[in-house]
């Protein structure tokens, strides 16, 4: 499984429910086109976290790489419907951080081999 993290604030004057209801509409449609396998948002709670850290984070999920480039390829195609809902999120945010992370161990990585 791979999930890439985006951590981003709100724009000044974007409401945080309006926010979060894009970010609903927008990834259950890539999750009805199979491009990707499920999303997460969260919210940091009582202002803990890491300075460098913005409030939101929001993890989506994807079975293999195969399966992220697909939904990176319907994105950057910036067509409508999916370019309208996509552009619903991006507007209300500023400061984003992205990052990538597997499963861990994973398929690939071989546990208990020999040294060499």
């Amino acid at each position: 499984m791979e999930a890439y993290h985006i951590y981003c604030n709100l724009k000044d004057g974007v409401n945080d429910m309006e926010f979060a209801e894009s970010v609903s509409v927008y990834l259950s449609k890539l999750k009805e086109r199979g491009t990707i396998s499920g999303y997460r948002l969260t919210r940091r709670k009582l202002g803990l976290g890491p300075p460098h850290l913005q409030e939101f984070h929001l993890i989506i999920d994807f079975e293999n790489m195969a399966q992220m480039d697909k939904a990176f390829e319907t994105v950057s195609s910036r067509t409508d419907p999916i370019e309208s809902f996509h552009h619903a999120v991006n507007s209300k945010v500023k400061d984003t951080t992205f990052a990538l992370y597997r499963d861990f161990p994973d398929e690939y990585r071989k546990c208990g081999q020999e040294k060499f």
